[in-house]
């Protein structure tokens, strides 16, 4: 039986969390940044990329792999 190959995202913080609200905090963290220019490898389900979303200006996505 072969493994299924998760599809992932390279998640990059550019922006930073000073002066943001408490709900934007709190999804960085759950994202596994906080610091500017952390990135991150994360699976690629409907819940990270909607947490993406929210912060669509402070992280990008750098790759699909």
């Amino acid at each position: 039986m072969s493994k299924m190959s998760k599809k992932t995202l390279i998640v990059e913080q550019y922006g930073s969390p000073i002066r943001r609200n408490a709900k934007q905090r709190l999804i960085l963290r759950g994202l596994g940044l906080g610091k500017m220019n952390r990135r991150r490898e994360l699976e690629d389900s409907p819940s990270i990329r909607g947490m993406v979303t929210k912060l669509q200006h402070m992280v990008r996505i750098i790759e699909k792999a």
